[in-house]
């Protein structure tokens, strides 16, 4: 299936096989101290830097409303995230993924997001937007 859309992820996670567990990573944006000052210039125009995770959640699609919704949600951590990395955790047997299992993924995620591996996720954008990232 083809993620268009928050919507489009949602709809693929209900109709999995298993029941499954969204996994959040909001991240933000971050000039790091030893950028060039041609980096800087790219920062401040809202381009570059480094993505730093901020916060992280999990949540069963059913759990789920609109993007909006979830935006709204994050607001009560005044974190200002720029983007967040999505990605399904899958059950076995009829069961839904654990509090235990979720939080480990969630933590893997967030290494790998510090490493800069993020082509295993979907990045949307404060819009709800899905993006290409370079």
């Amino acid at each position: 299936m083809n993620i268009s859309s928050f919507d489009d992820l949602r709809r693929a996670a209900q109709q999995q096989p298993e029941p499954q567990r969204l996994l959040f990573v909001f991240a933000g944006a971050v000039l790091p101290d030893d950028s060039t000052p041609e980096q800087r210039a790219r920062f401040e125009a809202g381009q570059g830097g480094a993505l730093t995770p901020l916060m992280s959640v999990d949540k069963a699609p059913e759990e789920l409303g609109t993007f909006g919704a979830l935006v709204e949600e994050s607001r009560q951590f005044e974190s200002d995230w720029a983007i967040v990395f999505v990605a399904s955790l899958s059950g076995r047997d009829g069961r839904a993924p654990t509090s235990e299992e979720a939080d480990q993924s969630l933590q893997r995620m967030i290494e790998s997001i510090k490493a800069g591996s993020i082509g295993s996720f979907i990045p949307f954008d404060r819009q709800g937007q899905p993006m290409l990232i370079n």
